[in-house]
């Protein structure tokens, strides 16, 4: 038997290197059981701080003016479960704790529904203004700054994501517009 020459050897171990270095790209997938980062998580928490903002406003407007809850209780119904809708789509633990359950009204004692004295007032809940038809007018304010939030975060989310902000901004310029100029 002839024994193989120095050029086939060289070349085999060449070959077998080229092989084994193109398996091995950075493009090659993720190893099983490690997902890519999902690109909407920032998009939608931004979101729901947005939609919890929102809904402690609808609070201290209710606290501050019990006289308007038949008026602000359904768009603030609302606007909780627009906050559960986005948060659904985050990792198990990221969804906030709601203020109090939809179509319950905050207790006088407080806006947390249990009836315990209000915690120590959060700049939302100082910044009620005295006159039912002021307070009204900055919770539309406040609809439509989150509104222009949502419509903003469209260009960076992904379609089903931005199908749902707009249909959230949309409502909420809806709600803009019941609570007055």
């Amino acid at each position: 038997m002839q024994s193989p020459t120095r050029r086939a050897v060289l070349g085999a171990a060449v070959g077998g290197a080229v092989l084994t270095l193109g398996a091995c790209s950075a493009d090659a997938p993720a190893p099983a059981g490690t997902a890519a980062p999902d690109p909407d998580l920032a998009v939608r928490r931004r979101a729901v701080e947005a939609t919890a903002a929102l809904a402690a406003a609808y609070d201290a407007v209710l606290t501050a003016h019990p006289t308007l809850a038949g008026r602000l209780q359904p768009l603030r119904d609302q606007v909780l479960r627009h906050r559960a809708a986005l948060a659904a789509g985050l990792p198990e633990g990221g969804t906030p704790p709601a203020a109090t359950a939809p179509g319950t009204a905050p207790a006088p004692g407080g806006p947390s529904g249990t009836g315990a004295p209000a915690a120590p007032p959060t700049a939302s809940a100082a910044a009620v203004p005295a006159a039912p038809a002021a307070a009204l007018a900055s919770l539309a304010a406040a609809e439509r700054r989150t509104a222009a939030s949502r419509t903003a975060a469209l260009d960076t989310a992904s379609p089903e994501l931005a199908r749902l902000l707009a249909s959230l901004a949309a409502c909420g310029t809806v709600h803009a517009l019941a609570l007055g100029p």
